[in-house]
């Protein structure tokens, strides 16, 4: 029986990691740092899930035998960065670069009045995850979501399941009840370890992952019902391909 859909956000709810792009150059950009992150190389850094994890990757990869200095230089660049990177994403979510992916709104409204409950399980920064919701649904926004998961209360990133077994103990919910939705191959193994079926809406900076195990993968959530996510969870786990 279905009671609960568990929402990623980066690249989920919304295409941001454009945007998110856009930020880390403008924070390098400010800083008077050489860095500039192209499309192709962004993609590929996807792969390490969390902002300032990325950054840190990328410097090492960049000068291998970084060591933190003393006074925690290196760590304190890192969170400078990622501070101006947030508050030019908030802007730019405030200003209305980013909206909610097709057929995302339909689906949590429906599930609530049927009531089912909804919630969130990202790795990105509360600020981020409340500059696009408040935007997109209202002020009023967390009193839609029975739980949030976010790199505030669950700390170790995905491919991890720990921001999915503390939403899932917050709503005090089996997974065998919950739908998760995700994009990316890191959110997907983050999903299946806590034992949850997911749904794949995959965008253009992770179209090439590999979603085995999926419920399903689907373009975007238009179209999808809470009656086509029964069925679909009826049918596993004999069924998981894709729609």
């Amino acid at each position: 029986m279905l009671k609960a859909l568990i929402f990623d956000v980066d690249g989920t709810l919304a295409d941001t990691e454009s945007v998110h792009l856009a930020a880390f150059n403008h924070a390098f950009a400010e800083e008077g740092m050489d860095w500039h992150w192209t499309s192709e190389q962004y993609t590929q850094l996807l792969e390490i899930s969390g902002g300032k994890e990325r950054m840190l990757h990328h410097w090492r990869s960049m000068q291998p035998d970084l060591k933190e200095l003393e006074g925690g230089a290196v760590l304190a660049t890192i969170n400078r960065l990622h501070e101006i990177k947030t508050a030019f994403y908030e802007n730019a979510v405030n200003g209305g670069a980013v909206s909610l992916r097709p057929g995302v709104l339909a689906l949590m409204d429906e599930a609530l009045k049927q009531g089912l409950g909804l919630a969130i399980a990202t790795t990105t920064s509360p600020v981020n995850i409340a500059a696009l919701l408040r935007h997109a649904i209202g002020a009023d926004w967390r009193t839609h979501f029975l739980a949030v998961g976010d790199a505030s209360s669950s700390p170790i990133k995905k491919p991890h399941p720990q921001v999915y077994l503390q939403v899932l103990g917050d709503m005090g919910l089996s997974a065998n009840v919950c739908i998760a939705f995700e994009d990316s191959a890191n959110g997907l193994r983050a999903a299946l370890a806590a034992g949850l079926s997911t749904v794949i809406t995959p965008n253009g900076f992770t179209r090439h992952h590999d979603f085995q195990g999926a419920l399903r993968v689907v373009p975007d959530l238009e179209g999808v019902s809470v009656s086509r996510l029964r069925e679909w969870q009826a049918s596993a786990p004999a069924q998981r391909a894709r729609a």
